[in-house]
C-alpha cells in the first residue's frame, strides 16, 4: 500500500523536516514516519503540500514531465483586471525563461484561516485576489509571474494540486489517502 499525505502548510514553515536555524519545519506538524515531501512550497507561502512514502509517487507528483496542474490563490497589491490574466495566459518573461498560466481569473477573497502575522494593509493601495493555475513549479514562480504584470504578491496560498484541494484540511493538519500502488493513487486522486 502506498500512502499520500495532504498537509495544509502554515506561513513560515519550511517544506522539510529539519532546520539548523531553528525555524518551524514539517516535523512540528507531521508525526508520520517514512513520508517525504513530493515537491516544495516556499517558506512564506501557505496551503496544500503533498508527502508520500513512495519514490515512484513522489516522481509522478513533482517531476516536470508529468505537468501536474497546481492552482494558487494570490492576494496581490493592485486591482486584478482582465488584461492581467490575458498576459499571464499568453506568457511572461522571467529571468529563467518564459512562464505562462494554464488558467487565470480575478476572484473574490477566499474564506481562509487567519494568517499570523496578518498582511499589512495600506490605505492608499488597493489589494485584490487572483486564481492562477500552472503546470510547472520553478522557484517562486507565481510570485514572479504576478510581479511581471505589476501585481506584487502579498499572500500566496496553494489551493489545489491535481484534483486535490486544501479546502477540507484545517491549517497545520493532515489527511492521509492510501492506495494499492503509487499509480493507483496518482490516477485516482491527482489526474482524475
Amino acid at each position: 500500500m502506498s500512502k499520500l499525505v495532504l498537509f495544509n502548510k502554515p506561513f513560515h514553515v519550511l517544506s522539510q523536516f529539519t532546520d539548523e536555524a531553528g525555524r518551524n519545519t514539517l516535523a512540528d506538524f507531521i508525526n508520520l514516519k517514512g513520508v517525504y515531501p513530493a515537491g516544495r512550497l516556499d517558506y512564506d507561502s501557505e496551503g496544500l503540500m503533498l508527502l508520500t512514502d513512495s519514490g515512484q509517487l513522489q516522481s509522478l507528483i513533482s517531476h516536470p514531465k508529468h505537468k501536474l496542474v497546481k492552482t494558487y490563490w494570490a492576494q496581490v497589491e493592485g486591482t486584478v483586471e482582465p488584461h492581467h490574466c490575458k498576459y499571464l495566459k499568453m506568457g511572461v518573461d522571467l529571468k529563467d525563461g518564459p512562464a505562462k498560466a494554464i488558467s487565470c481569473r480575478p476572484m473574490q477573497p477566499p474564506q481562509l484561516w487567519d494568517r499570523v502575522p496578518p498582511i499589512r494593509q495600506r490605505k492608499t493601495v488597493p489589494d485584490s485576489w487572483i486564481e492562477l493555475s500552472i503546470a510547472e513549479g520553478r522557484n517562486r514562480q507565481v510570485r514572479r509571474m504576478t510581479a511581471a504584470v505589476d501585481l506584487p504578491t502579498l499572500r500566496l496560498v496553494r489551493a489545489e494540486i491535481g484534483q486535490l484541494s486544501v479546502e477540507s484540511i484545517a491549517l497545520g493538519q493532515t489527511r492521509v489517502l492510501e492506495g494499492k500502488s503509487a499509480t493507483d493513487i496518482y490516477t485516482r486522486y491527482l489526474k482524475g
